[in-house]
């Protein structure tokens, strides 16, 4: 009993593996789609042939046999093959209907195989009536014209073993009942090819349908790719490559239908210190929660992308309510961020926005002006956004224009130096010259440094202009007493580049001018860009004897959390500290604990911007020695240099002289 039902569910399943054979596999749309696609190529090939091969049979068997029976089936055969074949090639044209495929392709089976029956019968009918040359043109038909009808249909498996059977089955029932020895044998050899041509069907359809396996594992790898290559695998933002085709984009259906949008460009306050003092893993997470913070805020309104480092970039659609955009991307961002491994981390962010298609109609152009509304932002509004107006494009204009003067500029002619004196005010003497940079154009005549610098380091061309003044600075100082240092300004560019600091080093080697007399000079802002290759190129250059001072302390971003592992010499407190420093109680304690630290780091404290003898006096009186000011001198020329400490010496000589006339009287 258990034997019986065990072949009896043997027997059942394989007549259900049968029966599957006649079915569309429905299991797989990708499969259905290229089935369709494969169709749509080779069903109107298979209804050419068999109109041309039964329309020439016809003509064999025209006046042998009744028109009723060779030409009215085969007409109303035909027609249905036209209508068919019209529909095909028309919905070639047209796009696929996906909630439709199944369905046409279960069509497509069940007309094959009743266009199988028509034309069969059909020919079942004529068979009677030919002598032997037109009934072997019918077996020469039913043979060529089904092998040509399978294999157009070959991709739909279904339908190809549909046609085979009923060709196969209606021919031999035919052929069988017939008292020719001949035609059975035809007949038998007709199943033989027929299996042959099944499994050839099945290996065929399998072969497809690993193809097609194949080619969709591809396009799924092929988008994957494609979707990393656009993707930044840490915050899972759109990476530069992905914005920028956005921004194509965008100025594409923009120039196509009037409309417009914003390019912001984000930059991160404060994040590498957060990042070299916590380490990479919390500076990862920082930037992880930024992205989070940042998409939160912009929502559906549109494109947020990692562009570089802590850099991110955006793509409003529209203009409106960008004023509160902004102020809630840089409000997101200000508040403190948790650290993965205990702590919190305070940043901020400034915004540059450029508007299409007032700021620009190219991609690169708006990009361009959203980049230097952030660089106003951060000189002008630290933390704010900043939409770049006509006003910008009028600066911008001015400092290209200013820039180009630049690269074309004489340097050894039209740069030179003034030298403001820092003084030992307990001893009453000068102890250093910092020199500061003047550049007198021939086309735009004198330029300020607090113009052309700014243009010179954002433009590469900071380096030479330092190259050029720094030969100059040490043959002035070679000129001074063996007493007075000189103290000269580096840019961002001098200090992350190790080639550019082993230059200093050579000058001043190939200068005579003792190392120990040559202070140089570097802002929080310049170090603040990359820490640690700024610590290693001063440990460098210390290391050959140069003193460091980092210059304007007090107006970075976060001083504390790094001076300390800077190889410094000095500090320099800020003008903005002193300007008040005798009316505003706050100014005189945030100067008092910048000199506790100073002498904590067992560092000296030039304090600078004294401009009233009153200032003095009260910066005398909180420990402050060395001072640089206009209360004590305005910037000088080289030669003003040497009579002013002529003049420093002969100040210096009559006490002296006074008391030795006092104690020759005596």
């Amino acid at each position: 009993m258990i034997g019986g039902t065990g072949r009896g569910g043997r027997a059942v399943r394989k007549v259900q593996t049968i029966v599957d054979l006649f079915r569309v596999d429905t299991g797989s749309p990708d499969l259905m789609r290229a089935q369709v696609q494969a169709l749509h190529s080779q069903v109107p090939l298979l209804y050419v042939i068999l109109a041309i091969n039964s329309t020439a049979l016809a003509y064999t068997y025209l006046g042998a046999a009744p028109d009723r029976l060779t030409l009215y089936p085969l007409g109303a055969l035909l027609a249905v093959c036209a209508v068919r074949l019209g529909l095909w090639l028309r919905r070639a044209r047209q796009p696929i209907d996906e909630t439709r495929i199944a369905a046409k392709l279960r069509l497509t089976v069940v007309l094959a195989g009743a266009l199988a029956v028509g034309f069969m019968a059909w020919c079942c009918t004529l068979f009677a009536y030919g002598d032997a040359d037109a009934r072997a043109h019918m077996l020469f038909y039913v043979g060529t014209t089904t092998i040509a009808c399978v294999f157009c249909l070959g991709p739909l498996r279904a339908a190809a073993l549909l046609v085979t059977a009923i060709v196969t089955v209606l021919f031999c029932l035919h052929v069988s009942s017939l008292d020719n020895q001949v035609m059975r044998a035809i007949g038998l050899n007709l199943v033989i090819v027929s299996a042959a041509l099944a499994f050839v069907i099945l290996t065929y359809y399998r072969n497809f349908t690993r193809l097609i396996g194949q080619q969709v594992e591809l396009g799924r790898l092929s988008r994957e790719n494609l979707r990393l290559a656009n993707l930044d695998m840490l915050t899972e933002l759109p990476n530069r490559r992905s914005f920028f085709a956005s921004l194509d984009q965008a100025v594409g259906e923009a120039e196509a239908e009037p409309r417009t949008f914003v390019v912001g460009l984000i930059d991160l306050d404060g994040f590498k210190p957060v990042n070299d003092a916590h380490g990479h893993g919390a500076g990862d997470a920082v930037l992880q929660e930024v992205a989070r913070r940042v998409r939160e805020v912009v929502g559906e309104a549109g494109v947020v992308a990692r562009i570089g480092g802590d850099e991110f970039g955006l793509i409003l659609r529209g203009t409106t309510a960008l004023a509160t955009t902004g102020e809630a991307i840089c409000g997101a961002l200000a508040a403190p961020f948790r650290l993965p491994h205990g702590g919190s981390a305070q940043i901020g962010a400034s915004i540059g926005f450029a508007a299409y298609p007032e700021a620009g109609r190219k991609a690169a152009q708006l990009v361009e002006r959203a980049d230097y509304a952030l660089y106003y932002a951060k000189a002008q509004s630290r933390g704010a956004a900043v939409l770049f107006t006509e006003e910008h494009e009028r600066l911008l204009r001015t400092q290209s224009v200013i820039e180009q003067a630049l690269r074309h500029a004489d340097l050894s002619r039209e740069m030179s130096l003034v030298f403001q004196p820092i003084v030992d005010v307990r001893r009453g003497r000068t102890v250093a010259f910092e020199a500061l940079a003047r550049w007198t154009s021939p086309e735009l005549g004198p330029v300020s440094p607090a113009v052309f610098v700014p243009i010179a380091e954002r433009s590469g061309l900071i380096t030479r202009i330092t190259a050029a003044l720094f030969g100059q600075a040490l043959a002035a100082a070679r000129a001074w007493p063996d007493r007075v240092a000189l103290s000269f300004n580096l840019s961002m560019a001098d200090i992350a580049s190790p080639q550019a600091a082993a230059g200093l080093v050579a000058a001043i080697r190939a200068s005579g001018l003792a190392p120990e007399r040559v202070i140089l000079e570097v802002t929080e802002t310049a170090l603040i860009q990359d820490v640690a290759q700024a610590q290693t190129v001063l440990e460098t250059l210390k290391a050959t004897g140069i003193a460091i001072a980092l210059d304007d302390f007090g107006t970075g971003y976060s001083s504390l959390s790094y001076v300390h592992r800077l190889p410094l010499d000095k500090l320099k407190i800020d003008r903005s500290f002193v300007s008040e420093i005798t009316t505003d109680p706050a100014s005189r304690d945030i100067v008092t604990s910048i000199a506790a630290l100073a002498r904590n780091l067992k560092l000296d404290c030039v304090v600078e911007g004294i401009e009233t003898a009153e200032q003095s006096r009260l910066l005398e009186e909180l420990g402050f020695m060395l001072m640089q000011g206009y209360h004590f001198h305005r910037p000088m020329s080289f030669s003003d240099t040497l009579r002013y400490l002529d003049s420093e010496a002969v100040r210096a000589i009559r006490p002296v002289q006074a008391v030795a006339r006092q104690q020759a009287v005596a």
